[in-house]
C-alpha cells in the first residue's frame, strides 16, 4: 500500500490532499501541531475512506518537530513513498511590521523544514528507486513580495535543482505554485481580502487534482489554472518594480498558518 506524509495536513491545501490521497486508497501520515484536530481528521479519514492514518504531531518551527517528521521519513521499516511538504505560515504586513523572530520563524518552516524533510525522504526513496515529493510553494515566488516570496522562491529554485540531480533515480519532486486559495490561511492573519477579486479565488480540491495530474506528467513546477498561469507569465515580462507596486496594493500574501 502506497503511504503518504502530508505537513500542514489539517487545513486547506493539505488537508485537501489528504482526502484525495485517501479517495486514492493511499495510507496516511498526517503532520500538524495541533494533535487534537489531527485525531478528529484521521477519524474522518478512516471512517469515509477505510485507508490507514497515522498522526504525528509535530511543529516544524522547531529543530525537535523537523526532527521527528525526519525520523518518521527515514523509517524504512515503514516507507513513506509520498512527501507533501505543505506546511507553512506568513506574517501580517509590511516589511518591518513582522519581527525578526516571526520572520525567522517562517524561514525556518518554508526552507529549513523542506530541506531536512525532502533530504531524508529522498534518500529513502532513492534506495527504494521509487517516491514522490510535493514541496507547496506560491505564485508569490515569482513576485516581490518580501520574506514570504523569496522563501517561497527559494522552495522552486531548490526544488528545480533536486529534480534535476535526482533523475533516473525514480525520486519525482515537483514544486506546486498556487494563487489565493479559499482556506483558513488568510482569516487567521486577520487579513482583508476585499480587495482581492473573485476570479483569483481558486478552491483547493480542484488545485490538488490539478497538481496531482502534473506530478503523474512529470512537471518539476506546477502552477495550476489558467488564471495563474497568465500571472505568472506577465510577472516574467513585467519589470520587477511595477509588478511589486501592484501586488503589495492587493495586500501581503501573508498570514499565519502554523499547521
Amino acid at each position: 500500500m502506497t503511504t503518504s506524509l502530508i505537513t500542514g495536513a489539517t487545513a486547506g491545501i493539505g488537508a485537501a490532499f489528504a482526502r484525495r490521497l485517501a479517495l486514492e486508497g493511499h495510507a496516511l501520515v498526517l503532520v500538524a501541531r495541533d494533535e487534537k484536530r489531527l485525531e478528529e481528521c484521521a477519524r474522518d479519514l478512516r471512517d469515509e475512506h477505510g485507508v490507514r492514518v497515522e498522526v504525528l504531531a509535530a511543529d516544524l518551527s522547531l529543530d525537535e518537530g523537523i526532527a521527528a517528521v525526519e525520523a518518521r521519513l527515514a523509517d524504512r521499516s515503514a516507507p513513506v513513498d509520498v512527501l507533501i511538504n505543505n506546511a507553512g505560515f506568513g506574517n501580517r504586513g509590511r516589511f518591518l511590521d513582522a519581527s525578526i523572530d516571526d520572520e525567522l520563524q517562517m524561514l525556518k518552516v518554508h526552507c529549513e523544514a523542506v530541506l531536512r524533510l525532502t533530504t531524508a525522504a529522498s534518500e529513502a526513496m532513492r534506495e527504494r528507486g521509487r517516491g514522490w515529493i510535493v514541496n507547496v510553494a506560491s505564485v508569490a515566488a515569482f513576485l516581490p513580495r518580501g520574506t514570504y516570496g523569496a522563501s517561497k522562491a527559494w522552495v522552486v529554485s531548490f526544488t528545480e535543482g533536486a529534480a534535476r540531480e535526482l533523475v533516473g533515480s525514480g525520486v519525482r519532486l515537483m514544486a506546486l505554485c498556487p494563487g489565493f486559495v479559499r482556506t483558513e490561511f488568510h482569516r487567521r492573519a486577520r487579513m482583508d481580502t476585499a480587495a482581492i477579486p473573485d476570479w483569483m479565488w481558486l478552491d483547493a480540491d480542484r488545485l490538488v487534482a490539478a497538481a496531482v495530474r502534473d506530478l503523474a506528467v512529470g512537471k518539476t513546477v506546477s502552477v495550476p489554472d489558467l488564471r495563474y498561469k497568465a500571472v505568472v507569465a506577465l510577472a516574467r515580462i513585467t519589470p520587477r518594480g511595477l509588478f511589486g507596486t501592484l501586488s503589495t496594493r492587493m495586500g501581503r500574501t501573508h498570514g499565519p498558518k502554523r499547521t
